[in-house]
């Protein structure tokens, strides 16, 4: 943690939380499961690329996530999103289905969506790290808290961002967002074992471009170039 590569932006409000136990623990956590052998996805490079990605003041849209990928070469630090040439994942595979219906994006042929996060789409895992084939081996170790820092700091001073909260986790996450403020999109997961109970059909994706062109702010290009 003491060699994070942090955008300016986000360590100028971040910084403190390296300094403060939970954020200590979770680093001891951390060198321990190395020293152990495991094998922590995304790489080290890529573990704060959401905030990297996307600057603090650049930041139009949030989209919450809760861990990353588990599987070699999927997860790059950006919920939803894996890696150009890895499968594409069953939730990535249906929340293009209803972008497709939605808007009429043509479906890539891969799950990277680098793109969005560099118009500013912040794709923010609650928990940062994951060992190899163990779903959710990080959580309850310290990310959550401080993800919901970064939350927090969009929440109390910055105005006009969307929302968009995906199932039970990303709800209760989202909780504290002032929805004066803000637009809060709020539907299922886009998992196959709920995804038909309302995410398809949302219409999330042109109810955030209206409200971005509403408030004068350019809206997301969710068009993503094949390979």
């Amino acid at each position: 943690m003491a060699e994070v590569k942090l955008h300016p932006s986000w360590l100028n409000v971040l910084k403190h939380e390296f300094e403060l136990p939970y954020m200590k623990n979770l680093k001891s956590f951390l060198l321990a499961q190395k020293q152990q052998g495991k094998v922590i996805f995304p790489k080290g490079e890529n573990i704060f690329n959401a905030l990297n990605s996307t600057p603090l003041e650049k930041v139009k849209v949030v989209i919450i996530g809760q861990d990353p990928y588990h599987g070699p070469n999927q997860a790059h630090g950006l919920c939803f999103s894996v890696n150009k040439g890895v499968q594409i994942p069953p939730s990535l595979k249906n929340i293009y289905k209803e972008i497709h219906d939605d808007i009429g994006f043509q479906v890539p042929n891969h799950g990277n969506l680098q793109s969005w996060a560099n118009q500013g789409v912040l794709m923010l895992n609650s928990v940062l790290t994951v060992n190899q084939s163990m779903a959710g081996s990080h959580q309850n170790k310290g990310w959550e808290t401080f993800t919901d820092k970064i939350i927090s700091e969009l929440n109390q001073h910055h105005t006009h961002i969307v929302y968009m909260l995906w199932g039970s986790y990303a709800h209760k996450k989202g909780a504290s967002i002032n929805p004066d403020e803000n637009l809060i999109l709020k539907t299922v997961h886009p998992s196959p074992l709920s995804a038909h109970r309302g995410f398809f059909g949302c219409k999330h994706f042109s109810k955030c471009n209206q409200y971005l062109i509403e408030n004068g702010i350019q809206p997301i290009d969710w068009a993503i170039e094949k390979i």
